[in-house]
């Protein structure tokens, strides 16, 4: 069993930056994904951004400027690392984690990431 630890929300500024992390506890076996996504009230959750185990990176264009994922494999850990933020940045943003052995995906309680003056 996996489970997914957030953690670096708050509140900044319109234009600040804050980093995401997620940490994977319990053995992970072969390839796997780590992601991000986010959602507001009453809307989808979309897709941020995800890294493979292998280093390759899907994220959404209209953030893929200014949101950069990254990971730490030995660790089992994925970071979010966001900058000038803005206000419509502010949702819940949820760790996602496939793995293949077996197939499975682990989701995080999520994270608060206001953005307002």
């Amino acid at each position: 069993q996996v489970q997914l630890v957030e953690s670096g929300g708050g509140l900044v500024q319109p234009g600040g930056s804050l980093r995401l992390s997620c940490a994977a506890s319990g053995r992970i076996f072969g390839a796997n994904v780590m992601g991000w996504y986010r959602q507001t009230p009453g809307k989808q959750r979309e897709l941020v951004a995800t890294m493979t185990s292998g280093g390759i990176t899907s994220a959404a264009g209209s953030m893929k400027d200014r949101f950069t994922i990254s990971r730490d494999n030995a660790k089992n850990t994925v970071y979010l690392q966001m900058s000038s933020l803005k206000p419509e940045d502010t949702a819940v943003y949820y760790c996602k984690v496939t793995t293949t052995q077996p197939m499975r995906t682990y989701w995080g309680q999520g994270t608060q990431v206001s953005v307002s003056s």
